[in-house]
């Protein structure tokens, strides 16, 4: 205790990675203002008398009241000398322990209210065995143990207090500074001295394993090996550690990928947090192989690395032009894409959707595009995904956690401007884990899509600059607010004379590569190329004919091998005895004209195709019946025709009795298959027409559309395909509705030049020209 009357309340100095300790000098370079300002104030105030607090955490630069440990010390400032850098180097001599009771001021220096605490005594002989089990430890290892040895030795054999030489021992131990605040707070001077008692035995256990390990060693090489000596010290070193000294090596490589990784800063801030939890986590606990697997993550997602566009619009046209034939539109589009993001600087917020029927080269023109543009590609198919983690991620509490399909997609990209494909993005399904397809919404959002959140990531990403593209092929399974973010890009299915071509300058070149056969070897016509299309296969794009063309390939191989020929040629006489009888006969015109049989144009998934509805009636009691596995619209469109018959019957010379007493039956053959769709109307009216008055059907003509009980006739879909169906077929005329006049334009030059088109808009008008 000091003889002169204190302040209850004085200046605070605060100090970090030092502890002071009484009965010991105290130096220290002041350089932060809220310590010179408190070191002004007791000079010239409170007769130079300060307190000195320790800091907790020696890294936070403006500590508040919180960041202060309770105990400190109260000393006098003794001399200051001013620095060249305007710090003061400052003695302070030290005067007692003290307790923070509370503080008056935290602005702009500390001012704290204090009690000074005295040392409590213990019991007499455990003191003095303490201290002698101490100081036989400072004679025998002082150069070990402590700073200023010979010194501190030397003022420990003076016969100084237990309490003073528990200070001074406090003060010079060589064990970490921020440790040393424990004797600093231990008012208990047994407890203390068993303290130092500890860390002596420590300092003894590290010496000793250095020392074992120098000597583990010195015993494996020669002195004059300088680099294998210190090779073979740290392999010593690792075998004490165990995997310690590995995962410090990780860790360093880890916090060098981060920095590396041009993160956004929140995130970077985040990821050197989790790697912080990592370095405290033992490598035994599995939350440590999660911390990692994360971070991992973290640093493989691209965050600044962006492939660069090819600018260059005829070298793209020429890649889409070498890799697809026909497919006008979408080419066209994706000109348009290249040509605003030239003109702007900046990538288009454009979410394309490639909507059509399997076959018609969905995926390859996306990834035809990814090759023009010079991207990066990533698929992701989405069929049968009903969960909405597989979207968004799970939540990394969750064991197994895995990042969605997005991120993991734009991970594997390694860019930051891919082109993506959503694959069968019509096949999402929701159930009671969630709905994906509302969770793409986000995804396909541009307006939200540059703060895309996943539960795994938790922060936010950017797929700005991505481009989406997405497949579906029937859009009415795709919900509308996910169908309102896309914009929609029609493939309908090919025409047989583009199919030709396709097999001609892409599946076959590629099927003799793919085999190893040399071109001139296999040789296949024209004709026979459309005899496959239309007698084996049965479809909208073009897979099932590339098999034919490899299944030919690879038997051509097998004759030419065994020594049958030296080439192969493949011709309509033939191909039988190559890939067997032909599976499909396409409906054929007939060959006279019927009564009650007319000729309708069907959509169906592998293109278009002729339907012809055949009507009967026998005696009965004015029932309709309906047969061929009819769908629910088909039979309501067979209801509507034979309503509008019965009612303008009197208009063509029907007698109306013939519906009363007798019964009419509409079939629509291949009754396996189901039919379905709104565009029947007109062919079984004029089929019931042609049945009731007995009149001829034209064999040459075709019909597509619905009817009304007024009578008009109302649009459809897919004229192009039903045109070519009746095109190849040989019908010679067909009959659309008048509101399909815009999609005629659609229909091959090919077929347009050898089928006459007649738009009609009521069913008089169909009657007028398919009935003789």
């Amino acid at each position: 205790m000091i003889n002169m009357e204190l302040q209850t309340s004085l200046p605070a100095v605060v100090v970090r990675g030092i502890v002071p300790m009484p009965n010991n000098d105290f130096r220290i370079e002041v350089g932060r203002k809220v310590s010179l300002r408190a070191v002004e104030e007791a000079e010239k105030n409170f007769s130079s008398y300060v307190l000195i607090l320790v800091q907790k955490n020696p890294l936070i630069e403006n500590p508040t009241t919180s960041d202060l440990e309770n105990y400190g010390v109260l000393a006098k400032v003794a001399m200051k000398i001013k620095l060249p850098n305007d710090n003061y180097k400052v003695k302070f001599n030290i005067v007692s322990r003290i307790r923070v009771k509370e503080y008056f001021l935290t602005d702009p220096y500390f001012v704290a209210d204090y009690e000074e605490v005295e040392t409590i005594p213990g019991n007499i002989d455990e003191e003095q065995t303490l201290i002698k089990m101490i100081a036989n430890e400072i004679v025998l290892n002082a150069n070990q143990l402590l700073n200023n040895a010979q010194q501190v030795s030397e003022q420990v054999q003076s016969g100084l207090s237990a309490e003073k030489v528990a200070d001074i021992l406090a003060c010079n131990l060589r064990i970490n500074e921020t440790d040393k605040y424990k004797y600093l707070a231990e008012l208990n001077l047994n407890k203390r001295l068993k303290l130092i008692l500890e860390d002596i035995s420590k300092l003894k256990m590290i010496a000793d394993l250095e020392q074992r390990i120098n000597d583990d060693v010195k015993k494996a090489i020669d002195e004059n090996q300088k680099e294998y000596y210190l090779r073979e010290k740290m392999r010593a070193i690792q075998n004490e550690l165990g995997d310690k000294a590995k995962k410090e090596d990780e860790i360093d490589a880890l916090r060098e990928a981060i920095k590396k990784a041009k993160m956004p800063k929140s995130i970077e801030e985040k990821a050197l947090q989790e790697l912080a939890r990592y370095q405290s986590t033992p490598s035994a606990m599995a939350e440590s192989q999660i911390i990692k697997t994360y971070l991992d993550f973290l640093v493989a997602l691209p965050w600044k690395k962006a492939s660069k566009d090819l600018n260059v619009l005829q070298q793209v046209q020429e890649k889409l032009d070498k890799n697809h034939y026909g497919l006008e539109k979408v080419k066209e589009r994706i000109i348009e894409y290249l040509a605003v993001k030239i003109m702007t600087g900046k990538t288009p917020q454009t979410i394309l959707c490639f909507a059509g029927p399997p076959g018609v080269g969905k995926t390859s023109l996306a990834i035809s595009i990814a090759e023009a543009l010079g991207r990066k590609f990533v698929k992701q198919s989405l069929g049968g995904v009903k969960d909405e983690s597989e979207i968004r991620g799970h939540r990394r509490t969750y064991v197994g956690a895995m990042p969605g399909r997005i991120l993991k997609g734009m991970k594997d990209a390694g860019t930051i401007n891919p082109v993506f494909l959503l694959d069968e993005i019509d096949k999402m399904a929701s159930d009671y884990r969630g709905d994906p397809a509302s969770a793409m919404l986000e995804v396909l959002d541009p307006e939200q899509n540059n703060k895309f959140s996943d539960h795994y990531l938790e922060e936010p990403y950017d797929l700005s600059q991505v481009l989406f593209i997405t497949t579906a092929n029937y859009l009415e399974n795709v919900p509308a607010p996910l169908r309102d973010r896309m914009e929609i890009v029609e493939l309908s299915s090919y025409t047989e004379h583009e199919k030709v071509q396709i097999a001609k300058n892409h599946l076959i070149q590629k099927q003799l590569k793919s085999h190893g056969l040399d071109t001139n070897k296999f040789l296949i016509d024209d004709e026979t190329l459309y005899f496959i299309i239309r007698h084996y296969t049965r479809e909208s794009g073009v897979r099932e004919l590339n098999r034919y063309i490899g299944s030919l390939v690879r038997k051509a191989i097998k004759d030419i091998l065994m020594g049958k020929v030296e080439k192969v040629t493949i011709n309509k006489s033939n191909i039988e005895s190559y890939i067997g009888k032909p599976k499909f006969v396409h409906n054929m015109i007939d060959e006279k004209e019927q009564i009650g049989v007319v000729t309708g144009l069907a959509y169906t998934q592998f293109g278009g195709d002729t339907l012809p509805v055949e009507v009967t009636y026998y005696k009965g009691k004015g029932q309709l019946v309906l047969t061929g596995k009819l769908g629910d619209v088909m039979k309501e469109s067979a209801i509507t025709a034979l309503s509008f018959v019965k009612a303008h019957a009197s208009d063509y010379g029907i007698d109306p009795v013939i519906f009363e007493n007798n019964d009419f039956h509409v079939h629509v053959p291949e009754g396996a298959v189901p039919k379905d769709g709104p565009s029947a109307g007109i062919t079984m009216a004029t089929a019931i027409m042609s049945a009731a008055a007995n009149k001829y059907v034209r064999k040459d003509v075709g019909m597509t559309g619905e009817i009304t009980l007024r009578g008009y006739v109302l649009p459809i879909g897919g004229l192009k395909e039903k045109a070519i169906a009746a095109h190849r077929s040989g019908l010679s005329t067909i009959l659309i509705p008048k509101e399909n006049e815009r999609d005629i334009e659609d229909i091959p030059v090919e077929v347009r030049k050898e089928l006459k088109i007649i738009p009609v808009d009521k069913v008089s008008d169909v009657f007028k020209e398919a009935l003789k």
